[in-house]
């Protein structure tokens, strides 16, 4: 692999500094054409394209030596892992000390629910894993050792063996830690794409009916906010995280369906948290009502919506009302959702897609939940006294 620094005009007259990583070519087999293979990190240092002062020429000089030395650590990094070569300063360093430094990274990015899983996950590895234990000390065997901890020997507050989902969850955070720590110079060896992950549990979708949904609609919620969102997850299949950072910009009201006169077009355009991808998801009038009144572009749509004890307590205490006594929480109407959805004649590809899902195979757990309810509605019809 070749790493060069490249520069890229921009149309306010600086200069982007970059980095290439050439990775050779190959050969398309039916049209002969070859096709170069490179990679680009943009590395947000800027050079002025015609300096006018001095000011400006030591800025450049200045950016400029940052890039070349940038550049060259990444030649060494790469020399260091094609060789086998430790980095004998970063090598020292303490795994859980870098761990948790990761830990308080997800933190500060507030990622409340990802920071939580690597503090479980810690809280284990505590327990397992010498503090003095440094990465020049890490190998297959070290990781297997703490793979089987997780299997075998974890426990929950409650003295329990770990889920299997637990089991999933946090040894991939182990593996994440270490993967980093490959891409960052403090392993010469990718330990983490050697080690076998757990195999995920299937969870219990808990959902709503649409006799439950229709109850909780004409039931009162002490926050009015709360009861719009829930219900507008319902119809939509939102997640609370992008319900919560979706602003009137995003809400796209393109007037009548040209298709049929008698309905407007109602349109989400929002980056799904989780994955990063951009979505455009169509939504019901009924759902656009949920919205409220138009306001401006920056603003949040759902004013006041909190995640804490507070708003999940009185979910709860809302689905009670309604004579719902299941244990629904926020997420339950993203599953109630595919279940309607599937339930009213919706195909599997039609639901991954409004759901965000990359693949199919996470959409089809839904439809074990209607072939359930299938088996259940043979039984639907009283018995028949037979001669």
């Amino acid at each position: 692999m070749k790493i060069t620094l490249k520069e890229k005009k921009l149309q306010n007259g600086m200069i982007s500094l970059y980095l290439e990583y050439y990775k050779g070519s190959t050969t398309d087999q039916e049209t002969g054409k070859r096709k170069h293979l490179r990679d680009f990190e943009f590395l947000k240092i800027y050079l002025y394209s015609k300096p006018s002062n001095l000011i400006e020429k030591r800025e450049n000089k200045e950016n400029l030596k940052l890039a070349e030395d940038i550049l060259a650590i990444k030649k060494s990094n790469y020399i260091q892992g094609r060789y086998d070569i430790r980095n004998t300063s970063k090598s020292k360093r303490p795994f859980l000390d870098y761990y948790e430094e990761m830990m308080e990274d997800k933190k500060t990015n507030k990622s409340d629910k990802n920071y939580g899983v690597w503090m479980s996950a810690h809280s284990h590895l505590v327990k397992f894993i010498s503090p003095n234990l440094t990465f020049d000390e890490i190998d297959d065997d070290f990781v297997q050792k703490v793979r089987n901890y997780y299997d075998t020997k974890a426990e929950t507050k409650s003295d329990l063996p770990l889920s299997q989902n637990s089991k999933y969850s946090y040894f991939n955070k182990f593996k994440a830690c270490l993967r980093k720590a490959f891409d960052e110079g403090y392993l010469s060896i990718n330990y983490a794409g050697r080690a076998k992950s757990f195999e995920q549990g299937e969870s219990q979708r808990e959902y709503l009916t649409l006799n439950e949904l229709k109850s909780l609609a004409k039931t009162d919620c002490k926050y009015d906010v709360l009861k719009r969102a829930f219900i507008f997850s319902c119809l939509t299949g939102l997640r609370w995280s992008d319900i919560n950072n979706l602003t009137w910009a995003n809400v796209r009201d393109e007037g009548l369906d040209p298709t049929n006169d008698q309905r407007s077009i109602y349109k989400v355009n929002f980056r799904q948290e989780k994955t990063d991808a951009i979505e455009y998801l169509y939504i019901s009038e009924q759902a656009r009502e949920l919205l409220g009144e138009r306001s401006s572009p920056s603003h949040r749509v759902f004013t006041g919506l909190k995640y804490g004890v507070t708003y999940n307590s009185e979910l709860v205490r809302w689905c009670n009302r309604a004579g719902v006594f299941k244990h629904i929480t926020f997420h339950s109407a993203r599953h109630t959702n595919a279940v309607l959805l599937l339930e009213n004649g919706a195909d599997l590809y039609t639901v991954q897609k409004r759901l965000g899902h990359k693949e199919i195979r996470t959409t089809a757990i839904y439809a074990k939940i209607i072939d359930q309810k299938m088996k259940e509605s043979a039984y639907i019809i009283p018995t028949i006294s037979l001669p």
